[in-house]
């Protein structure tokens, strides 16, 4: 596969970064992932707008975004690999700067653009499995996709690699936070439920759209603090993240739920694929309103 650092295509043998860099030493690096549909990036500039956000609580100084540039990437590595679409993991790292911790700035990122295949199908409907590990609080007041990924792994270890499932956090005090890899909503009659920020969850670009979507079906959405007994009391449960998108549940530990043939779920999944083609921004359909 080829892939982009610091905007040069480069084939996979040829990738390297210096062990001086800060996000192999320290953890300071950030990512997007996210996937195309006929060559169109779903929700680039929010993707890109959390990136941002989340390089400047680092002090990691980035050029301003600019859609055409990143449109311009991401086609010339479509083309150079051969594919109409593709996962992308858009990658910032803080720089090289020598061991020891510094108060300056970050001013000399580096920025590697990975490219892997999309598989050929993704499961129709995924097992939940709530996890001994807990979720740890994020380093700042709101989780950043930042290297700092132990956790997530270490959720993943225990879990093991089954496919079709997912493993569910819970908070130390043991609400409902996300899965490993997703977010995680459930619908009880009229309401949609998901986890608030405080619980140590991603803000996921899924999420927000999920969010916009079930207010606009009609439905009401509360964003809170839940135990795992009130999750498991719903009538469906959907996982979502960029690349999945929305997944529903069939079981969750001892708790059964619609799956694939949840109304909500399909619903949305519906909506979900209108978009996908099209949209740069979430904020582009809350505009139409």
């Amino acid at each position: 596969m080829f892939h982009c650092v610091n905007g040069e295509l480069t084939d996979e043998a040829s990738l390297q970064v210096s062990p001086f860099d800060h996000g192999f030493l320290y953890g300071m690096g950030l990512f997007e992932t996210f996937r195309t549909y006929s060559g169109h990036p779903f929700l680039l500039d929010d993707h890109f707008h959390r990136l941002h956000a989340s390089a400047e609580q680092m002090q990691i100084k980035l050029p301003a975004y600019d859609r055409e540039r990143t449109l311009a990437v991401i086609g010339d590595l479509l083309a150079a690999n051969n594919t109409e679409d593709a996962y992308f993991r858009w990658n910032i790292t803080a720089g090289e700067r020598g061991i020891g911790l510094p108060s300056a700035p970050y001013d000399a990122p580096n920025e590697f653009v990975f490219v892997k295949q999309l598989p050929a199908s993704f499961p129709a409907e995924k097992q939940a499995v709530t996890l001994n590990q807990r979720r740890n609080t994020p380093e700042t007041a709101v989780r950043m996709k930042s290297h700092h990924y132990f956790n997530n792994i270490a959720g993943r270890q225990e879990l093991g690699d089954a496919a079709g499932v997912e493993g569910i956090f819970l908070t130390e005090d043991g609400l409902v936070s996300e899965g490993i890899v997703s977010n995680i909503f459930w619908r009880t009659g009229q309401t949609v439920f998901t986890p608030d920020l405080t619980c140590g969850c991603l803000p996921g670009t899924a999420r927000s759209y999920i969010i916009t979507a079930a207010r606009k079906a009609g439905l009401q959405v509360e964003s809170g603090r839940f135990s795992l007994a009130h999750a498991q009391a719903a009538d469906e449960v959907w996982l979502t993240n960029a690349i999945q998108e929305i997944v529903p549940v069939s079981v969750w530990d001892e708790a059964i739920f619609s799956g694939q043939d949840g109304e909500v779920y399909r619903k949305l999944r519906s909506v979900y694929h209108q978009h996908c083609r099209q949209l740069f921004s979430l904020a582009d359909w809350q505009d139409e309103s």
